[in-house]
């Protein structure tokens, strides 16, 4: 399931304050930095909301004090706004009757707010989630709360989860799903909602995960779901029986897993980001400088590939080198690439260009981080929290954003299906990854835009296995690599259909003539029957093939990591976030 803030409601008999706490504590690894709760009682309804960390803003504001028996909580992820409390949920609407907290992004907002504000409603924050508020107020003027709340789902262009509550019906939350992971749970004369299970385990065992496009009404004594047209529809109920930490990992046994298979779920967020202000500068400026780090750098070089290929003047650089290479102006525009925000290497190449007056654009997935007090334009990532040092979901949605500035989004209308097809053929490649396990070195090779994959797979292989590992464009082996290729060493081979298949074929053979085992994820016939072992691609548009081609590789160096009795997690010597030079 995605990672991107947290949502608890509950309705029953008990104090719904006390509960909505404990969940929101039990949602903290998915990320966040504000936090906020909202109850209904016969007073109406009180929110008490505040940037930063639950236990020092519930003691603060004093939550557990709140009474009554329905509520609503939520940590929130900022994407929209920067971290404060009137960006944080809940929202209310103009009249303070109607309640919501929503995970996911609404793409046509700006819109809605416009038209809703011309009605003479008041904004206090600024979010996209609060206009979903406002549109169910002008809504409920002329429906109850159930169809006032389907119809402002039919306005609405993007993602959500979504839990809503009403002054005037204090026995029912409405929720709704769509593209944004939404689950009920059930108990006895009371239910909850939440967006991952480990919020409600301490209550019930019973699930039911809604689908896109459900909408459900709990009531303290069951639960009604229907498609956005009201009728209704069946969903299978799940039992679980998972201890805190394996539900907090979504029942997968490292975090580095879970946000590997999250990949299919996030994708389509980050898809949602905007990225107009910066795309104006990629088309508009002359040259183009990319920095980055590590995984943020193959990402990086990917994206300049992507520019190069349109005939454009763009060049990636590792950040830490920039200042001693680079020779920037005005004339240039700088894009810098940190899942941080805070990377130390970045932020000095930074220093260095805006002392030359370049643009500057930031991609990161921390708001509020530095790079968002230097840049001119801002992209985020949309990708929520990552635990695993390994980056995964990060740079998958780093390669979004750089198909985005290049390609019309339509272009990756197809991208989610691709990488839960490639998701599918993880006991194959465990299988393979066994064959690989007491390996003492590997390496990757690619050519065109597989190139930057290869080096990423190479880079994922060697962080978490701890064998030696290198990766090389396919005509560099013949230039002094081939030395090294002997019997028994694994070879892997990124090789799509496309025109760098024949000339990689070359490079297969010069490897297997010395012996090598030869791993291809591939769609090439020819190269299939040469390979020892085969990761088959999909047949799709061949500028997406690094989408398909990324997620074996992780999962490739996963297995082989935990095969090799390490933990994936937190691989040695390595941080999350480098802030120092």
């Amino acid at each position: 399931m995605i990672a991107l803030c947290g949502i608890i409601g509950y309705i029953g008999n008990q104090k719904a304050s006390e509960i909505l706490v404990k969940g929101l504590k039990h949602l903290e690894y998915r990320g966040y930095d504000s936090v906020g709760v909202a109850i209904a009682n016969e007073q109406g309804i009180d929110i008490r909301k505040d940037k930063g960390m639950i236990d020092d803003v519930s003691i603060n504001l004093g939550f557990v004090s709140m009474n009554g028996h329905i509520g609503l909580g939520h940590n929130r992820w900022a994407t929209h706004g920067a971290p404060c409390k009137e960006n944080a949920h809940p929202h209310f609407d103009c009249t303070k009757k109607i309640v919501l907290v929503h995970n996911g992004v609404i793409e046509n907002y700006l819109r809605l707010k416009e038209e809703l504000a011309a009605k003479g409603h008041r904004f206090v924050s600024d979010t996209d989630s609060e206009v979903i508020a406002h549109l169910m107020e002008e809504q409920s003027k002329t429906d109850k709360p159930f169809y006032a709340f389907i119809k402002s789902l039919k306005k609405l262009k993007g993602s959500y989860a979504l839990a809503v509550m009403f002054a005037d019906d204090k026995e029912h939350i409405y929720i709704a799903r769509k593209g944004s992971p939404l689950i009920i749970g059930v108990g006895k004369g009371e239910m909850f909602c939440a967006s991952d299970i480990p919020a409600m385990l301490n209550y019930t065992k019973t699930f039911i995960p809604l689908e896109d496009g459900d909408v459900a009404t709990i009531s303290k004594n069951g639960y009604k779901i229907s498609d956005i047209e009201g009728k209704a529809v069946e969903r299978k109920s799940i039992t679980v029986d998972w201890d805190l930490e394996m539900a907090e990992k979504g029942g997968y046994p490292h975090f580095m897993l879970k946000e590997i298979n999250d990949q299919r779920h996030f994708i389509n967020e980050t898809i949602a980001t905007d990225v107009s202000a910066a795309k104006e500068l990629v088309d508009k400026c002359d040259k183009i400088d990319i920095v980055a780090c590590g995984t943020s750098y193959h990402a990086g070089l990917l994206l300049s590939y992507l520019l190069m290929r349109k005939g454009r003047n763009a060049r990636a650089y590792i950040a830490s080198d920039y200042q001693f290479i680079a020779n920037p102006d005005e004339n240039t525009l700088v894009i810098a690439i940190t899942q941080s925000g805070e990377t130390a290497d970045v932020l000095q190449a930074l220093k260095f260009a805006k002392e030359k007056k370049t643009k500057i654009v930031g991609i990161t997935n921390i708001v509020a981080s530095s790079i968002t007090r230097i840049a001119d334009a801002l992209v985020y990532l949309n990708a929520g929290l990552e635990i695993g040092v390994a980056a995964t979901k990060t740079f998958m949605a780093q390669l979004a954003v750089a198909y985005m500035l290049v390609y019309p989004k339509e272009k990756l209308e197809n991208v989610r299906s691709i990488i839960a097809g490639m998701l599918e053929k993880e006991n194959e490649i465990k299988e393979i990854a066994a064959k690989l396990k007491d390996a003492h070195d590997a390496f990757f090779i690619g050519r065109g835009i597989s190139v930057p994959i290869a080096y990423e797979g190479s880079l994922k292989f060697k962080e978490i296995s701890y064998i030696h590992s290198e990766a090389y464009p396919g005509g560099e082996l013949k230039h002094g690599t081939l030395s090294l290729i002997v019997k028994g060493i694994p070879l892997i081979a990124i090789a799509p259909d496309d025109e760098t298949a024949p000339k990689l074929m070359g490079n297969i053979k010069e490897t297997k003539a010395r012996g090598a085992i030869v791993i291809s994820i591939t769609d090439n016939p020819e190269i299939k029957k040469e390979s020892d072992y085969v990761i088959e691609l999909p047949k799709i548009d061949k500028d997406l093939y690094p989408f398909a081609e990324i997620v074996p590789l992780q999962l490739l160096a996963y297995h082989v990591s935990v095969l090799r009795g390490n933990n994936p997690d937190k691989p040695r010597n390595l941080a999350k976030s480098v802030t120092v030079e």
